[in-house]
C-alpha cells in the first residue's frame, strides 16, 4: 500500500553516447541496473557479446579513494576545530561542483600527497621511537658497565655477558665459576625481580670452562649486535634519535593541522572519485559489442517520463515492461506524513516481499502509543521531543538517521501525552522536593489514573490494546487473502477466529455489561470453535487429515492467548519508569532539607533522570519493536524484500542538487 510500483527497463544504445549517458543517468538517480552475469554465461547469446572490462580502472580508483580517505582521517585526527554532532552533507549545485573541482583539483591532490606523507612520517616515527625505547629498556640494566658493548674479546681475554634467574644466588654462581676458573672476573652488573645481569671476563682458553660452569645456572648469553660504545653512551645516542623523531612527528602533526583549511576540498575530491568509481563499475556491468551496449533494470513507474526524456535525448532504443508474475522486484517504500519516520522500524525488520503490503502505516500509530505508554513520563517526553526537534532544525539529516530522530520526536510527544494521563512528571520529583525542602504538600494529579496505585486497570487496558493490535494484523491478512482471490480463506481463517475470540471475551467479561452479553458470547464462541474445527483441515486429504487439521487449527487459540499476554509488558515497562524515578527521588531526599539537602536532591535528580531516560527509553524502543515484529507481523507479514538500489550519486560529504531546485 505504500510500496512504489516498479517498471522493468531495457535499453540498447550506441557506445559513442554511453559515457555522457551514464553521467546523466547517475544524475537522474532513479534507475537500478541489473547485473548481466547470467546473460554473459547464457549460451544462446552470440559469442561476440561481452562485458566491458573496467577492473583496472575500478582498482585504480579504489586505491585513490583509499588514499584520499586516509588523508581525511589524518587531518581529522589533528584538526582542533569543533566537530559537529552529526556529519551532514553540504549541498551544492551540480555546475558549481564541477567548476570547483576544475579550479582546485591540482592543488587538492598536492595537499593529499602532503597529508599522506605526513601521516606516514608520523606512523614511521612512532614505530621507530617504540623500537628505540625497546632497545633502551634492554640496555638500562647494563648502564653501569664500563665495557664497550661491541667488545667480545681482546687479544688474550674473552668477555661474556648474560642473565640468570633472580632465584639464583650470585654467591653460588660466583663460587662455581671460580672453582673451575679461579682467574675469572665475575661481576653482578644489575638485578631486578626477574633476573640477574652477569659479566664475566676470562682468558680465551678458559672460555669453554666458564661457559660450562654457567650452564648449570641456565645462563642466557646476550649480544648487543652493532651497538657501539658503553651502554650509557648507546642510551644517550638512542635518546637523541628519539628526540629527532619526535621533532619530525611534531612537524608532521602541524602540517596535518594546517591542512584543516583544505579538508573540504579533499572531501570534494573523495566524493568525485567515488562517483567516478561507481560509473566505471556500472559500465563494466553493461553488455557490449563493438558498436552498441545493453542493460536492463528497474525504475519507479512515476519516474518513467524523465527516464524516457533522457533516452530520447540520446536516441537509444528502450522498452518499459510490467514485471512478470514470479519475478523478484526491488522494493522502495513511499509513505508520507506521520508514518514516514516509522519506515525505520520496518527497514530494521525486513522490507515487504512482492506478496506483502507495506505495514508501516498500520504499525506507526501502535508504535507511537506503545512507546509512550512504556516511558510514560510527561517531563521525559518534553525532553525527548525538544531534543529531537533541535537536532532536526539544526542539522539537515538524511536517510535512516533523519527517520529515527523524527520517530523519536513523535515518541516524545506520545510519552508526554501518557505522562499527563498517568501523572508522571520526573516521577514524583515535585512532590518530594516540595515536602523535603519546603515541608509543603504538592501533588500533580493524573488526568486519568495513577498506574502505580491501580496497576490492574493499566494491565486490562494493555491487554485490550493488544487485542486490537492483533485484530488489525488479522484484518490485514484477511484483506490480502481477498485481494489474492481467496475470500474463503479470509472467512474461515480470520473471520471465524474473530467470532471465537470476541465471543470468549464477551462470555468472560460481558456479565459486567449485562447477562445477555454472556449468552451472546457463549453462542459466538461455540459457532467460532465449531467453524474452525470443521474448516481448519479443509486442505488436508482424507477424513482423518481434515479432523486432525481442524483440531490443530483450534489448538492455535493458545498462541493467541500468549500473544495477548505479551502486551502485559506495556504495564511492566510503564511501571518501571515511575518506580525507578521514585526510588531516585527518595534517595535524593534522604539528606533532608536545607542547602545540603537541596544540593544532594539536585545531584540525585540530574544523574537519576539521565539514567532513567537512557535505560527506559531503550527498553521502550526495543519492546515496542518486539510487539510489532513478533505479535503483529506474525499475523500477516512475510518480509524478505530486496531494497531498491538506484544508480545514483552515493556521496559522503556533498549532496549535488539539480539546478532547477534553485530556480523559480
Amino acid at each position: 500500500m505504500a510500496v512504489v510500483e516498479m517498471r522493468k527497463l531495457t535499453v540498447i544504445g550506441l557506445n559513442i553516447g554511453r559515457t555522457p549517458f551514464v553521467h546523466e543517468l547517475m544524475h537522474l538517480g532513479v534507475v537500478e541496473i541489473n547485473s548481466q552475469e547470467g546473460i554473459v554465461n547464457d549460451e544462446e547469446w552470440m559469442p561476440d557479446i561481452f562485458r566491458t572490462s573496467n577492473s583496472a580502472d575500478v582498482s585504480r580508483l579504489e586505491a585513490d579513494i583509499a588514499r584520499v580517505g586516509t588523508a581525511i582521517e589524518a587531518i581529522n585526527r589533528y584538526d582542533t576545530s569543533k566537530k559537529p554532532l552529526f556529519q551532514v552533507r553540504e549541498e551544492l549545485i551540480r555546475n558549481d561542483f564541477i567548476d570547483h573541482m576544475d579550479r582546485t583539483k591540482t592543488e587538492t591532490e598536492r595537499n593529499v600527497d602532503t597529508a599522506d606523507l605526513s601521516y606516514r612520517q608520523i606512523a614511521d616515527g612512532q614505530n621507530e621511537i617504540n623500537r628505540l625505547k625497546g632497545i633502551i629498556t634492554g640496555l638500562k640494566p647494563w648502564e653501569s658497565l664500563d665495557l664497550p658493548l661491541q667488545m667480545k674479546e681482546t687479544e688474550c681475554s674473552a668477555v661474556i655477558l648474560g642473565t640468570v634467574s633472580s632465584k639464583i644466588r650470585f654467591e653460588d654462581l660466583l663460587q662455581k665459576v671460580l672453582e673451575k676458573v679461579p682467574s675469572a672476573v665475575v661481576q653482578q652488573v644489575n638485578a631486578d625481580v626477574q633476573q640477574l645481569y652477569i659479566s664475566v671476563i676470562c682468558l680465551k682458553e678458559e672460555r669453554e670452562m666458564v661457559q660450562e660452569a654457567l650452564r648449570e645456572f641456565a645462563f642466557n648469553p646476550i649480544t648487543f649486535g652493532d651497538h657501539k660504545g658503553t651502554a650509557r653512551e648507546a642510551i644517550k645516542q638512542f635518546e637523541f634519535e628519539i628526540e629527532e623523531n619526535q621533532q619530525v612527528i611534531l612537524a608532521s602533526e602541524k602540517s596535518l593541522a594546517d591542512l584543516a583549511t583544505a579538508k573540504k576540498n579533499i572531501e570534494y575530491l573523495y566524493d568525485s572519485l567515488s562517483m567516478r568509481r561507481d560509473r566505471a563499475k556500472i559500465v563494466g556491468d553493461m553488455l557490449s559489442t563493438e558498436m552498441v551496449f545493453y542493460f536492463d533494470g528497474w525504475m519507479p513507474k512515476n519516474a518513467q517520463p524523465e527516464v524516457e526524456e533522457l533516452l530520447r535525448k540520446f536516441e537509444f532504443y528502450y522498452e518499459f515492461n510490467e514485471p512478470e508474475a514470479e519475478e523478484e522486484i526491488p522494493v522502495c517504500l513511499n509513505n508520507d506524513g506521520f508514518s514516514t519516520p516509522f519506515e525505520a522500524v520496518t527497514n530494521m525488520y525486513s522490507l515487504p516481499s512482492r506478496q506483502d503490503i507495506d505495514p508501516t502505516k498500520f504499525l506507526a500509530p501502535f508504535y507511537f502509543i506503545f512507546f509512550g505508554m512504556m516511558l510514560s513520563d510527561a517531563a521525559y517526553g518534553i525532553i525527548m521531543a525538544a531534543g529531537c526537534w533541535i537536532l532536526l532544525k539544526k542539522y539537515k539529516l538524511e536517510g535512516m538517521t533523519h527517520r529515527m530522530i523524527k520517530m523519536f520526536f513523535y515518541c516524545g510527544i506520545s510519552t508526554f501525552f501518557w505522562g499527563v494521563l498517568f501523572g508522571g512528571w520526573f516521577g514524583d520529583f515535585f512532590t518530594v522536593a516540595a515536602k523535603t525542602l519546603f515541608g509543603a504538600d504538592f501533588v500533580i494529579k493524573p488526568v486519568w489514573f495513577d498506574p502505580m496505585a491501580e496497576p490492574m486497570k493499566l494491565l486490562i487496558f494493555s491487554l485490550i490494546l493488544g487485542g486490537v493490535h492483533l485484530f488489525v494484523g488479522m484484518g490485514i491478512q484477511a484483506y490480502m487473502s481477498i485481494r489474492n482471490g481467496r475470500p474463503l480463506d479470509a472467512l474461515f481463517d480470520i473471520g471465524l477466529w474473530y467470532v471465537l475470540l470476541i465471543g470468549l471475551v464477551l462470555f468472560g467479561l460481558g456479565g459486567s455489561v449485562g447477562p445477555a452479553m454472556v449468552s451472546v458470547g457463549k453462542g459466538m464462541s461455540i459457532i467460532g470453535a465449531v467453524g474452525i474445527l470443521l474448516t481448519g483441515g479443509r486442505n488436508k486429504k482424507g477424513i482423518f487429515g481434515k479432523i486432525t487439521g481442524g483440531l490443530g487449527s483450534l489448538y492455535g487459540i493458545t498462541g493467541y492467548l500468549s500473544d495477548v499476554l505479551s502486551y502485559s509488558r506495556l504495564l511492566a515497562l510503564g511501571l518501571a519508569t515511575g518506580v525507578v524515578a521514585k526510588v531516585i527521588n527518595t534517595l535524593g531526599s534522604l539528606a533532608g532539607g536545607g542547602v545540603k539537602g537541596a544540593i544532594v536532591l539536585l545531584i540525585a535528580f540530574v544523574l537519576g533522570t539521565i539514567f532513567n531516560i537512557a535505560i527506559n527509553a531503550l527498553g521502550a524502543f526495543v519492546h515496542s519493536c518486539r510487539l510489532q515484529y513478533v505479535e503483529f507481523f506474525g499475523k500477516f507479514y512475510t518480509g524478505g524484500g530486496r531494497p531498491f538500489a538506484p544508480f545514483e550519486r552515493k556521496t559522503k560529504y556533498i549532496k549535488i542538487l539539480k539546478e532547477e531546485k534553485y530556480n523559480g
